[in-house]
């Protein structure tokens, strides 16, 4: 379905401005924007995946992976296509890189379906880049505020400051994607740029709550000189801050061995020095407990995705320390 955009500005007869993402992209009448789905046709700006569903699933908010919010709780996730960044090893490319077959759900019907799952506490937007379905996220965003449903987002992070503002009053919980610690990677592997995300990881830290997911690709941003810069940096915003250092396996255009266990390991290692809550990912059999950060009381319990042992309610039974 077409959707006019919000936040563009038509420059002249032949051009648009959408300044929904940094990339602020010059887009020519019948041309497209650099995430996809958003085009230009007489003069305006449209969303063409507006409610436009490529994947729907029920799922743990751990697997988002959200560890500290609403923990054994399930949460309707679904996703569109068309991204703002063009990792070379993204693991969703086919929806995000690709237009792919969809079906349209009103935002009051994908409402009435959320509602209708078991143990589920909302709706998270993921699998492709959530804020180029901008429209469509903002009008279930907007008539879900009085059906007691959580609004999650799974995101880049690469969003202009305005929409973000305009959004936040809505969102729930998101966990950002911090690719790396260096802008080279930003623009040689992302096309984007690294300074815009951490600004917004600040912003949304203020706002709502915040998780951090860093995939460590091997070779490329998995050093132990750029996972410590990293994890002071998000030390330095709040040492609560959860952070999910995730293994790379080969896809899309990287053909890049496996980053070796050892190295994720090292990672988490090295940010259990500046943070309290740190995890890994693609990593079967790996211990993901929750831990109080003042006492090392075990506070949750998990096997996999699976909660098996809860033994706090926001503080540590032993020592009475805030969990966050």
């Amino acid at each position: 379905m077409l959707k006019e955009a919000m936040f563009y500005k038509k420059i002249d007869n032949d051009y648009v401005i959408c300044n929904l993402c940094p990339h602020n992209c010059h887009i020519k009448d019948g041309g497209r924007g650099l995430c996809g789905p958003r085009k230009v046709h007489d003069g305006k700006l449209y969303n063409s995946n507006y409610g436009e569903i490529s994947s729907i699933s029920l799922d743990p908010i751990e697997k988002k992976p959200l560890y500290h919010y609403k923990s054994g709780s399930y949460i309707l996730s679904v996703g569109s296509f068309g991204c703002n960044f063009k990792c070379g090893f993204c693991q969703n490319y086919s929806i995000s890189q690709h237009n792919v077959d969809t079906r349209y759900l009103e935002p009051e019907d994908l409402i009435n379906l959320a509602l209708e799952q078991k143990n589920n506490v909302g709706i998270a937007f993921t699998y492709n880049e959530p804020s180029i379905w901008y429209e469509y996220i903002w009008d279930v965003s907007k008539k879900a505020v009085d059906k007691n449903i959580d609004i999650v987002l799974v995101s880049n992070g690469y969003i202009s400051k305005e929409p973000l503002n305009e959004l936040l009053p809505y969102i729930s919980a998101i966990n950002i994607d911090l690719k790396a610690f260096k802008d080279e990677y930003y623009k040689d592997v992302c096309k984007g740029n690294i300074k815009e995300v951490l600004e917004n990881i600040k912003l949304c830290s203020e706002k709502t709550h915040v998780e951090i997911t860093t995939l460590l690709v091997n070779g490329y941003n998995d050093s132990e000189e750029e996972v410590e810069e990293l994890c002071k940096w998000i030390a330095s915003v709040d040492k609560n801050i959860p952070v999910h250092f995730s293994r790379y396996f080969p896809s899309y255009q990287f053909k890049e061995e496996p980053t070796p266990v050892e190295r994720v390991l090292k990672a988490k290692e090295v940010g259990d020095k500046y943070l309290n809550y740190v995890y890994i990912g693609n990593v079967p059999g790996i211990n993901n407990n929750t831990y109080c950060p003042k006492c090392n009381e075990l506070v949750i319990k998990r096997e996999g995705y699976e909660i098996k042992d809860w033994r706090a309610n926001g503080k540590c039974k032993n020592c009475d320390f805030n969990i966050k």
